[in-house]
């Protein structure tokens, strides 16, 4: 997994995810004190979902809005490693990452990820898991069958049909009494993260927790 981080690295030399200064920490000082004044680093609680509790950074809004846009949809790749420095950053957060035994980012159907190159998701997670040995990324257990429709694009009714039975699980014994963890990039009604979960629980998973970058 380094080597794709060495890779990104050479492709994208590090620069800050803000301003687009030359920075090694992903983000400039005078950048990070912004950053700083909007992060929540909350967690929210849920006995009415697949998944218990829900770590969020950011409020989805203004310069976060704009960042994560830039990240998904106009190949800005390396934002990444920003998003995943603001998350690690916590102790908190990392407490709340090591509660877990795996680690899944949501994952995109083929036809997506080919046309954009990359799952955005799971480039972070990626990097978590090279910080945080304990917790195993798992890229085999998850898969999208169908192509749906952005989900940025639909109502809330809508977002929760257009999820339904779109996720597979491919190995079962891998989540089965494990404490798994999500990874998306957006929590806006949590029909994603929950259809996920519930197939994941239906596999045997007893606990499941979410991460996103942040919330609508």
């Amino acid at each position: 997994m380094k080597i794709l981080t060495r890779v990104l690295d050479f492709i994208f030399p590090p620069v800050c995810g803000l301003c687009g200064k030359v920075e090694s920490r992903y983000i400039c000082d005078k950048c990070n004190k912004i950053i700083e004044s909007i992060t929540l680093n909350k967690i929210d609680t849920y006995n009415n979902m697949y998944f218990s509790k829900h770590l969020y950074i950011f409020k989805y809004e203004d310069i976060i809005r704009e960042k994560i846009i830039d990240y998904k949809f106009n190949n800005k790749v390396y934002l990444y490693r920003m998003f995943s420095e603001m998350i690690l950053k916590n102790e908190n957060n990392i407490n709340f990452l090591k509660q877990y035994d795996i680690l899944i980012p949501v994952p995109i159907h083929r036809i997506r990820k080919k046309r954009r190159g990359y799952n955005q998701s799971e480039l972070i997670a990626r990097n978590i898991s090279e910080e945080i040995k304990n917790i195993k990324l798992k890229l085999n257990i998850l898969k999208k069958e169908k192509n749906t429709s952005a989900q940025s694009l639909l109502t809330k009714v809508e977002r929760m049909e257009n999820v339904k039975d779109v996720y597979k699980i491919i190995n079962a014994n891998e989540v089965k009494n494990k404490k798994v963890l999500i990874l998306d990039d957006i929590f806006t009604t949590g029909s994603t993260i929950n259809e996920c979960s519930k197939v994941l629980k239906e596999a045997g998973s007893i606990d499941i927790g979410a991460i996103t970058i942040a919330k609508d």
